[in-house]
């Protein structure tokens, strides 16, 4: 993501010092509702800024976002909206009927990341969180799913605050477990369109932090991101003493050999015409330096744009997992277990939603600051699956700039293309993004909702 990111953006001081110019002369263009509801989102900036310290300080794993959905929950009621609470354990839906008109849809993931925080912020996250298999955790919003969350609540106030110049209805998701990729099928398995009878919306918009300056956002039509499917690998041995290796069968072995040759499918089994990749995230083996496990578990995901390059990854990683448990004699009942834990297809964004929003964007942060020509992201999401059955629904994802200017103005000069990464212990989103995403949600959702 990085690449592209330097290639995007430019060289030169010049073009930073462009991006993050005054817009103010650009919203003579805006209808009047958007005005004023620029003029609302100011008001808020303080609001705004409690609720994502307050969000950020206290974060939360996927499946378990408890506190988190209950503010969203408590101040959607109090706007007026229909809340449902409980979707998909933590999932929340909201709806706001204000006459005829479209419907639009538009969410926020809540869920945070096992990563321990390292911004030095005096807001910075200090949970600690117990997973599923009983281990401890840091727990961190180190990709922005806390803005994304002040941002929709900031954009549903502004909306109510305007009620008397849009017409149609507002459906918002809180989604959960985004990170793995699982929370959107799990809201749709609930009943989200089945059992809670939503809408079905005309327009559906999401945005996501990424760190390039506060005033930018990319919008851009077609494959944005990539398919991912996210694979455990259980390697079966026979356990036993380090000092007889050789009356064991060491998983571990098993588990490194296998590592080494899925390193070569990307190169070896897909085209070099076709984007994908394949990372080993964690090996779980062992408790000891003197005792040879009875298996070895390795976690891993793939990402792909076309299926048949997906089949072609999944049909490689199997092989190559039995073939090494194959070498060291383990019989076919003992064949390492592969599990697709999660995935995702691609995320495609629809060309005339995509330009329609652009218009209004442009209006509001300026022609240079809405780049809608850029190369497809690597990195996966799960919001499109929440339309279900419903694949007509036109659809977009923007990512909003969310890094202080003159941060990100000085790692270009030490020759970095951005300051951090998302998932990195330092990701920081300023403070000035928190009122600007807002604004980015807010003017996008009046253009799909304002009276003509």
């Amino acid at each position: 993501m990085t690449k592209f990111l330097f290639q995007l953006l430019g060289g030169s001081t010049l073009v930073i010092s462009t991006m993050v110019s005054a817009t103010q002369d650009t919203q003579q263009n805006l209808p009047a509702v958007s005005v004023k509801a620029l003029s609302i989102i100011d008001d808020q900036t303080e609001w705004l800024t409690k609720t994502y310290k307050d969000i950020h300080e206290h974060p939360e794993l996927g499946f378990m976002e408890t506190r988190t959905s209950a503010i969203v929950a408590n101040e959607l009621k109090s706007l007026g909206f229909e809340v449902t609470i409980g979707v998909a354990k933590t999932g929340v839906l909201a709806v706001l009927k204000n006459g005829a008109g479209p419907t639009v849809m538009y969410r926020a993931d809540m869920d945070a990341l096992a990563i321990q925080e390292e911004t030095g912020l005096p807001y910075a996250s200090k949970v600690r969180s117990r997973l599923p298999d009983g281990t401890e955790t840091p727990v961190a919003h180190m990709c922005g799913h806390d803005a994304h969350v002040t941002w929709m609540l900031g954009m549903a106030r502004t909306m109510v605050a305007l009620k008397n110049e849009w017409s149609g209805t507002i459906v918002l998701i809180a989604q959960p477990a985004e990170e793995p990729v699982s929370g959107a099928k799990a809201m749709l398995a609930d009943g989200l369109w089945s059992k809670y009878k939503l809408p079905k919306p005309d327009y559906f918009f999401a945005v996501h932090t990424t760190p390039v300056p506060v005033g930018m956002v990319l919008n851009a039509p077609g494959p944005r991101m990539a398919g991912t499917d996210q694979l455990d690998v259980l390697f079966k041995g026979h356990a036993g003493h380090s000092s007889a290796p050789h009356l064991t069968k060491n998983p571990i072995n098993m588990a490194a050999n296998a590592i080494t040759q899925y390193q070569t499918i990307v190169g070896n089994v897909v085209s070099p015409q076709e984007p994908a990749a394949l990372s080993v995230g964690a090996i779980n083996a062992g408790a000891t330096n003197n005792a040879i496990p009875s298996s070895a578990n390795v976690k891993m995901n793939i990402r792909w744009f076309k299926p048949e390059v997906r089949d072609g990854m999944l049909e490689s990683i199997h092989a190559m997992s039995d073939g090494v448990a194959q070498m060291q004699g383990m019989e076919k009942n003992e064949l390492p277990e592969i599990s697709i834990r999660s995935s995702t297809p691609p995320l495609i964004n629809d060309k005339a939603l995509s330009e329609r929003l652009n218009g209004p964007l442009k209006a509001l942060l300026g022609d240079k600051k809405v780049v809608n020509d850029f190369p497809a992201f690597m990195a996966s999401e799960d919001v499109h699956n929440l339309t279900g059955e419903y694949k007509d629904v036109p659809f977009t994802f923007m990512f909003v700039g969310i890094a202080n200017p003159l941060t990100f103005a000085a790692a270009r000069l030490k020759g970095h293309p951005v300051p951090y990464l998302p998932h990195s212990p330092n990701y920081v989103v300023d403070l000035k993004a928190l009122p600007m995403g807002v604004k980015i949600s807010t003017v996008s959702m009046l253009e799909l909702l304002n009276k003509k």
